[in-house]
């Protein structure tokens, strides 16, 4: 068979199409392509679909091609110019120290505990924002809840549901066009699956398991909620863009544009005033203002920036670097990168450990989870797990990670005693933000359960 013209055409529209280079990314793979400056939407009107150009290129740093398993194309970025930033020292966490107020548990309370450990609230004076995740202890607003793996599968369109007793899939049921993420409620009473290209949100039932209705939403690609409950940040990462709406009734409030591609991963300061945002083809950590609601401020890291995670202090943000193979430390108050750790190829997800002490990080390109110490900002282990492991959940007694790979389409149950995986459970194409429900925590701020 003569190769010739098919080489001319696939030259041709590559010329069409502009120098961009495909890369893995949260949504799957990118075909980039020049084009004026992308327009950012900002404002009261409601948020609608746009026809238009999906992601331009932004600024990424130009990287070499690696093959990864379902035959797409990821880019491994250098290592950035110039001396690495100096680490500040970890704060003293065993001694109480000032620092931002933790809102009011506006979440379900905790009924008088008879029996095992009562989550207790942090000292007057220290800030720990996980102190109410730290037992495996539940709200009584999931008491009777059934204890479910679910699995969005991007790919496939579907959600595979896993029952930890036996590991076993019990239920799988079709949703919207690319499920990314499966978000818990503020209020725990209900699970959000994020169709983003069906512009839709198919909420679950998680006491039944089974889907109950549709939301209208557009570009869900990711979800979450400020901390006292009164608003949802709906992500929607191709038209770049945060979408504010009223928690409870899904009334629309405001569009806030963001002037760089790709914001998708988000978490908020300790006392809610702020959300903090990767922008994924930029290399950029936004930081907006949820009361007034505008963008105020941005930290450059470079890259590939994916999950981001708040310190217990509440004093810096970790944030997880596909590009640049680690995990940046950047201070929520300056909005400067301090320091940066180098964990492994393709640092992705990331998650709390149940005594807070520790931030495991999914390294989806070598097959890996590296474990940061909170206390001394230092990568004390990396374990080799396999797969493509992308987003994590911690098991309520902390005994366990449950880990999407998101090229086998499968999940990995993982020991943290030991590092080991235990099981692995086949679910559906492009696995992605699995969220183990119920969780200890009064309430639930976004992405596939984030509880405080």
């Amino acid at each position: 068979m003569r190769r010739g013209p098919i080489a001319a055409f696939v030259v041709m529209g590559l010329a069409l199409v502009g120098c961009g280079a495909a890369t893995i990314t949260e949504s799957g793979t990118l075909s980039y392509r020049s084009a004026p400056a992308p327009v950012v939407e900002d404002g009261v009107t409601p948020p609608r679909p746009l026809v238009r150009n999906l992601r331009s290129a932004g600024g990424l740093e130009t990287g070499g091609a690696v093959a990864v398993p379902d035959g797409e194309v990821a880019r491994v970025f250098p290592a950035r110019s110039g001396p690495p930033p100096a680490m500040s020292p970890a704060p003293d966490l065993s001694a109480p120290r000032l620092g931002p107020a933790l809102p009011q548990p506006a979440g379900p309370a905790f009924p008088p505990a008879t029996t095992g450990q009562v989550a207790a609230a942090p000292a007057p004076g220290r800030v720990n924002v996980y102190s109410y995740i730290t037992s495996p202890q539940l709200s009584p607003a999931v008491a009777d809840v059934p204890l479910r793996a679910y699995v969005p599968n991007s790919d496939a369109g579907t959600v595979s549901v896993i029952d930890p007793s036996t590991m076993k899939v019990i239920d799988r049921f079709n949703v919207g066009i690319r499920p990314h993420h499966v978000t818990p409620s503020w209020d725990l009473t209900k699970l959000y699956v994020n169709n983003t290209e069906s512009n839709s949100l198919t909420v679950i039932d998680p006491r039944t398991g089974k889907p109950t209705g549709t939301i209208p939403i557009t570009d869900p690609y990711n979800l979450y909620f400020t901390p006292d409950g009164t608003k949802a940040i709906v992500v929607a990462e191709r038209f770049q863009r945060l979408d504010f709406y009223d928690a409870n009734s899904w009334t629309f409030i405001k569009s806030v544009g963001i002037p760089w591609p790709g914001v998708d991963h988000a978490d908020f300061s300790a006392d809610g005033r702020y959300f903090l945002a990767s922008t994924e083809f930029s290399g950029e950590v936004v930081k907006v203002d949820t009361q007034a609601m505008t963008l105020v401020g941005k930290a450059d890291v470079g890259g590939l920036p994916i999950d981001v995670k708040l310190s217990p202090d509440g004093t810096v943000l970790y944030v997880a670097n596909q590009g640049r193979n680690g995990v940046s430390i950047v201070d929520v108050e300056s909005m400067a990168e301090i320091g940066f750790l180098k964990t492994g190829v393709g640092a992705h997800g990331l998650n709390v450990s149940r005594d807070a002490a520790t931030l495991f990080v999914s390294n989806r390109m070598e097959g890996s989870i590296s474990i940061i110490d909170f206390a001394t900002r230092t990568v004390r282990d990396t374990w080799r797990v396999g797969g493509s492991p992308d987003m994590i959940q911690t098991s309520a007694d902390g005994s366990q990670l449950w880990v999407s790979n998101r090229f086998q389409g499968s999940v990995s149950v993982i020991d943290t005693g030991t590092g080991k995986v235990t099981n692995t459970i086949a679910t559906g194409a492009g696995a992605h933000g699995v969220s183990l429900f119920p969780q200890p925590g009064r309430y639930n701020v976004g992405h596939n359960g984030v509880y405080r």
